[in-house]
């Protein structure tokens, strides 16, 4: 079994393990609590655009460069509009909730950050004053996640589903007046930053990809496992769910008041006991996961994308690795050391890449490199922009720094 749905499969245990529990403590008060119990039981936990806002603006309060939030408008579309994003009863814009960080040097190269599946900019927060010191930042919630818009998810096919990511960024590219700047995505955010630079090679210097997805198909002779896990009980049950649309949020959203201390949970196991680098402080772990609570338990939109994008096991229906020698632009590769996507499918597509590229591994670190080993993050990037960073000087020659592994 790959590394990736195993990662995978013991996250969804874990999920279901701990909401069970939740639910067998919590739904038996005794006879002289029950009074008042059952109405806080029975009371979903509210969450809304305004409430991750708010979310975000407490996460945020650790970051010491001054920022600024905004909602850029990507445009509307008239009902019966043919574009996925604006198909709906009404003409509605549509916003990506923006955060741009001051810079040292106002000719400062521009890095534009995306973030993965579940996720949302403010992941990053670990990140944005160490790369403010050398870059303007500028990180998005992807359309139909974090505190961007969530329009109806009306896709119906892969092709769709690109379009809705790759041509909403491509109109608040456009709003926001960007060109020549660093594109940066993690896990399904390196997929569509991947998948953008393919199609607008003309706006990116560098393509920084963290630990992407989607370089991998099924009909690789590395994914005989598949079928034989689709063929037991658990497979089965997996596949099922997977084809069927169910996302780790609906657990989240189904939970109702319960869904806060799941998060919590999680949390604190992911990026704490079970962490392979550097653990979250009890302040930043409580508004991480009020943070992430309240992004996961809106409205259903953009993570409704996962069956369209890939095939259970997460195997991308069009995957990278065949556009490689399409690619057009300088690309970093990075991945934690303990990573469960897989560095070799890099290594694959460097083969056949006719561009720069270096593909870096960093120590004590996983799948979320960036809040796990900060440190050692900030040098990959900074490595992997040295040509941008210092064009005077012979930065071709610059050595990978020793806390470094070269793959």
């Amino acid at each position: 079994m790959s590394r990736a749905l195993a990662g995978k499969i013991r996250m969804a245990e874990e999920i279901g393990r701990v909401a069970a529990a939740e639910t067998t403590s919590s739904s038996a008060p005794s006879i002289s609590q029950s009074r008042w119990a059952w109405p806080s039981v029975l009371r979903w936990i509210p969450t809304s655009t305004d409430r991750i806002i708010a979310a975000e603006k407490r996460l945020l309060s650790l970051v010491k460069t001054r920022h600024v939030q905004e909602q850029v408008n990507i445009g509307s579309g008239p009902p019966g509009s043919k574009i996925p994003w604006f198909r709906s009863t009404s003409n509605e814009p549509r916003f990506i909730n923006t955060v741009e960080f001051d810079s040292k040097d106002s000719n400062s190269p521009t890095l534009v950050m995306v973030h993965g599946y579940g996720a949302s900019q403010g992941f990053f927060y670990r990140n944005f004053d160490a790369l403010a010191s050398r870059f303007r930042v500028v990180a998005i919630d992807q359309l139909g996640w974090g505190g961007s818009s969530r329009p109806d998810f009306t896709c119906k096919s892969t092709e769709e589903t690109e379009a809705w990511f790759i041509d909403s960024f491509e109109e608040w590219r456009k709003a926001k007046n960007l060109s020549n700047f660093v594109l940066l995505g993690h896990s399904f955010g390196g997929y569509v930053a991947a998948k953008y630079a393919l199609k607008h090679p003309e706006h990116i210097q560098h393509l920084i990809l963290v630990g992407p997805a989607g370089f991998t198909s099924e009909t690789d002779q590395s994914a005989e496992w598949v079928a034989k896990f689709r063929a037991t009980w658990k497979g089965m049950i997996f596949n099922h769910l997977w084809e069927s649309g169910f996302t780790p949020q609906k657990i989240v959203r189904g939970l109702g008041p319960w869904g806060p201390d799941l998060v919590r949970r999680y949390t604190s196991a992911r990026f704490g006991s079970h962490s392979t680098g550097d653990v979250l402080s009890e302040e930043e772990s409580a508004l991480f996961t009020d943070y992430i609570y309240h992004t996961l338990a809106a409205k259903a939109s953009g993570e409704q994308c996962l069956k369209y994008i890939f095939s259970f096991g997460a195997f991308a229906r069009k995957p990278l690795l065949q556009s490689a020698s399409h690619w057009k632009v300088p690309t970093t590769f990075i991945y934690g050391y303990h990573d469960w996507m897989n560095y070799q499918g890099a290594q694959q597509a460097r083969e056949e890449m006719k561009v720069p590229c270096d593909i870096i591994r960093v120590p004590q670190a996983g799948h979320f490199v960036f809040i796990d080993n900060t440190s050692g993050f900030h040098s990959a990037v900074l490595y992997a922009c040295r040509r941008i960073l210092s064009p005077d000087n012979n930065s071709e020659d610059l050595p990978l720094p020793q806390s470094l592994i070269s793959a």
